[in-house]
């Protein structure tokens, strides 16, 4: 396991990642991003990865490896964490991780449940059922063929739904057997370094605004524009990045610069509004919680 991580959590637009350069900087550290959207290629400016200046001045990995026609999961983050272990990446710098993305944090401190590999005839199988019957019939297949599975989700939560039927289709076991059985956590908990951001609301909405409106003059658009040509299926993760849905519009000639800063604001606050709360009910004691990183 590491020894002496450095754990940097928050909402977006919280100043998470000015941090992040600052202990770095200040302990020879190596960046590593934990946020499912700065993971892809194309969108750089509209999930505001760290830009050229900051990437010339500290190591930073994973950031933008992965392409967005591929799907990306906390486990394939995880491993790749893993890889850098093994590499050897830390063994004269410290890790420094840093994002947005909860599960990523929960999966490097508590470790992360083994599950089998599904194929992409499986997985498109049920989400195509769950389009055409929805997530209330699916949740009676599921009810008769994994009852203990069934009793735990609503019938309404799809997602979550499908994600039990193809893992039982896929291996023959309950997805609770594959929780059940879990890695062990790649980061020492007693050594680790977590700081968690909780910035003053209206700050932070002030943040948002005007953090959007110069991802728009930095090329965001081109960016989208690009990600658009790639003909990508809509519940792509990469495709539900916030800005992607907006900026479709303006391009299309369906909304106004104005109106799609204004949609986008109302979207990503309410995405910070979600992150705050998962990190309130997930985070314990441990984690030394902060307004604002210059308090730090």
């Amino acid at each position: 396991m590491l020894k002496n991580a450095i754990l940097i959590a928050g909402p977006t637009a919280s100043g998470k990642s000015a941090l992040a350069l600052r202990l770095a900087r200040e302990t020879g550290g190596t960046i590593v991003n934990a946020d499912s959207m700065q993971v892809y290629s194309v969108l750089d400016r509209l999930t505001a990865r760290p830009d050229a200046a900051d990437l010339e001045a500290l190591p930073h990995r994973l950031y933008g490896h992965v392409h967005p026609a591929d799907d990306y999961s906390t486990g394939h983050w995880l491993r790749d964490v893993g890889g850098l272990i093994e590499s050897g990446e830390f063994r004269e710098r410290k890790a420094v991780f840093c994002g947005g993305t909860g599960l990523y944090f929960k999966a490097l401190l508590e470790g992360l449940s083994r599950m089998p590999d599904v194929s992409a005839s499986i997985r498109e199988g049920w989400r195509r059922r769950l389009s055409e019957d929805g997530p209330e019939k699916l949740h009676e297949v599921l009810a008769r063929d994994d009852p203990d599975v069934a009793a735990k989700l609503k019938p309404a939560d799809g997602q979550r739904i499908v994600r039990a039927l193809e893992v039982l289709e896929a291996s023959g076991r309950s997805i609770l057997d594959w929780q059940r059985d879990r890695d062990l956590p790649l980061v020492d908990t007693a050594s680790a370094r977590m700081i968690l951001i909780e910035p003053d609301r209206s700050e932070l909405d002030r943040r948002i605004v005007q953090r959007f409106a110069k991802m728009l003059d930095d090329g965001a658009v081109d960016e989208v524009r690009l990600l658009l040509a790639l003909g990508l299926d809509a519940g792509k993760p990469a495709m539900k990045a916030i800005g992607v849905r907006e900026i479709g519009a303006y391009l299309r000639g369906e909304a106004t610069r104005e109106e799609a800063i204004e949609n986008a604001r109302i979207a990503t606050r309410q995405y910070a509004k979600r992150q705050i709360t998962w990190f309130r009910n997930q985070t314990g004691p441990q984690w030394l919680k902060i307004s604002e990183p210059k308090l730090l």
